[in-house]
C-alpha cells in the first residue's frame, strides 16, 4: 500500500513538470547541439565551465519570464505591448523572428542530415518530410496530447548522458578543467563564449515558457494568495530541474567531443550530424547511433518550441487570440496558426538555399546571445514593476540574479564587439 501511494506521489510530481522541464530540453536543439559540438572539439575542456556558469543565471531568467506570464496571464509580448513604445514590442519580435527562422532552418536541417547518415537517401527530402511532420503535429494534434509527446521526446537527450559513459575519461582532469580552464585570448574564444551564452540562455525560450505558463493556467485570473505562492513554488521547481537537465546534457557534449575529436585533432565540424559521423570510428557504432538519433528527437522537440513561440510573440503584438489550445478545424486561431506554418516552411526553404551550414548554426547562435540582451533588460523592467506584476514583483535575491545574468551576457556581447 505504501509503495503504490508512493509510486502515486512520483507520478503526480512528474506530471506537474511542464514548461520549465519543456524549455529546458528544447534549449538542447540541433543547432545548440552543433554549437556545443564545435566548443568542445575546438577548445577541448576549456569550455566545459560555461555550462556551470550560466545555470543559475539560465534559472533566474526563466523563472522571470514564467512569473510574468503566470502572475498576468499573458505572454512577454503583450506586456511589452502594454508598457513599452512600439518600437520596442516591433523591434524585440522582429529580431525573435529572425532568429527563430535561421535557427529553425538550422534545426531541420541537421535533422534531414542526421537522418541520411543512418538510412541513406535525400537530405532534402528529410528536410521537407521533417518539417512537415512537426507543422502537422502542431497544428492539428490536442494540446494535452501534444505536451504529453514533447516530454517524452525529452529523453532522447538522456542519448548524450550515454555516449559520454561508453568512453574512458579522466574525470579528475575533466574537475580541474572546469575550475581553472585554460582559455586562449583572442576573438575566437570570445565568438564561442557569445554562441554558447546566445545557444543557452536563448529569447525564444523566456517567450515560450512564459505563454505556456498562461496555457497551463487556461487564462484565469490567480485565485488566493496561497494558491499562487504553492503555483509560484512549482514554477521555480520546475524550471531549475529542466534548465538542469539542459545544461547537464549541454556539458556532456562538450564532454564527449572534446574527450573524442578534439582529442584526436579534429578542431573543426560543419553540423551536429558532422559530429555523430565523426564519432563513429573514435567512440564506436554506438556512440555514432545515440548521437544521431539524439539529434532527430531533439529537432522533433526544438522545431514546434521555435516557431510555437514566434507565433505567440506575433499574435500578442498584433492583437489576435494566440493559443495552441485553438482548433483550425472549427476556424480559430487563423493568424496563429499561419505565423507557426509560415516560419517552419521559411525554415525548410532556407534548407534549400546555398548557405555555409556552420555559419548558420553558428551565427544564429551569436544572434540569439545578442538579442537576448535588450529582451532580458525589457523582462526584467517588467518582473519589477507593480502596475505589471502586483504584490507578486520579483524578490531580491531572483532580482539581483536576473540582473546578474542580464549584466553577463550584455558583458560578452560587448567584449565580443570590442575585439572585432
Amino acid at each position: 500500500m505504501q509503495k503504490h501511494i508512493e509510486k502515486l506521489q512520483i507520478r503526480r510530481r512528474l506530471g506537474q513538470l511542464g514548461p520549465g522541464l519543456i524549455t529546458g530540453a528544447a534549449d538542447d536543439d540541433p543547432s545548440g547541439i552543433a554549437t556545443y559540438s564545435q566548443a568542445g572539439a575546438q577548445f577541448g575542456f576549456s569550455m566545459l565551465w560555461t555550462m556551470v556558469f550560466t545555470l543559475p543565471l539560465m534559472v533566474a531568467i526563466q523563472v522571470v519570464s514564467a512569473r510574468i506570464g503566470y502572475v498576468t496571464r499573458r505572454g512577454l509580448a503583450a506586456n511589452i505591448k502594454d508598457r513599452f513604445p512600439a518600437w520596442v514590442l516591433f523591434g524585440v519580435v522582429g529580431l525573435l523572428l529572425v532568429a527563430n527562422t535561421l535557427n529553425l532552418a538550422a534545426d531541420i536541417a541537421a535533422m534531414a542530415e542526421a537522418l541520411r547518415l543512418l538510412v541513406g537517401g535525400s537530405a532534402h527530402v528529410y528536410a521537407v518530410t521533417f518539417g512537415l511532420a512537426c507543422l502537422v503535429l502542431q497544428v492539428f494534434l490536442p494540446y494535452a496530447t501534444y505536451v504529453r509527446w514533447l516530454k517524452w521526446l525529452t529523453l532522447a537527450l538522456l542519448s548524450y548522458v550515454a555516449v559520454a559513459f561508453s568512453l574512458r575519461l579522466d574525470w579528475w582532469h575533466v574537475a580541474g578543467s572546469i575550475v581553472h580552464p585554460q582559455l586562449p585570448a583572442g576573438n575566437e574564444m570570445l565568438l564561442m563564449v557569445v554562441a554558447l551564452f546566445g545557444t543557452t540562455i536563448s529569447p525564444y525560450l523566456f517567450f515560450w515558457q512564459a505563454s505556456q505558463e498562461v496555457e497551463d493556467a487556461g487564462g484565469t485570473a490567480p485565485h488566493t494568495p496561497s494558491e499562487v505562492r504553492g503555483h509560484l513554488r512549482r514554477i521555480k521547481a520546475d524550471t531549475v530541474i529542466g534548465m538542469t537537465f539542459s545544461n547537464l546534457i549541454a556539458f556532456f557534449i562538450i564532454l564527449t567531443t572534446a574527450a573524442t575529436l578534439h582529442a584526436s585533432g579534429v578542431h573543426d565540424i560543419q553540423t551536429s550530424a558532422q559530429a555523430a559521423d565523426a564519432l563513429r570510428p573514435l567512440a564506436g557504432e554506438f556512440a555514432y547511433l545515440l548521437f544521431s538519433l539524439g539529434i532527430i528527437g531533439t529537432g522533433m522537440l526544438a522545431v514546434p518550441v521555435l516557431a510555437g513561440s514566434a507565433a505567440y510573440a506575433v499574435a500578442e503584438a498584433a492583437g489576435w487570440h494566440g493559443s495552441l489550445n485553438l482548433r483550425l478545424d472549427k476556424g480559430e486561431g487563423r493568424g496563429f496558426y499561419g505565423v507557426i506554418a509560415a516560419a517552419t516552411i521559411g525554415g525548410v526553404i532556407l534548407c534549400f538555399t546555398p548557405t555555409d551550414p556552420v555559419k548558420e548554426l553558428f551565427w544564429s547562435a551569436v544572434l540569439n546571445g545578442v538579442i537576448a540582451v535588450p529582451i532580458m533588460v525589457v523582462m526584467m523592467l517588467l518582473a519589477t514593476r507593480r502596475d505589471t506584476m502586483g504584490e507578486h514583483v520579483i524578490g531580491r535575491r531572483l532580482r539581483a540574479m536576473g540582473w546578474l545574468a542580464t549584466a553577463a551576457m550584455a558583458a560578452t556581447v560587448a567584449a565580443m564587439f570590442a575585439t572585432l
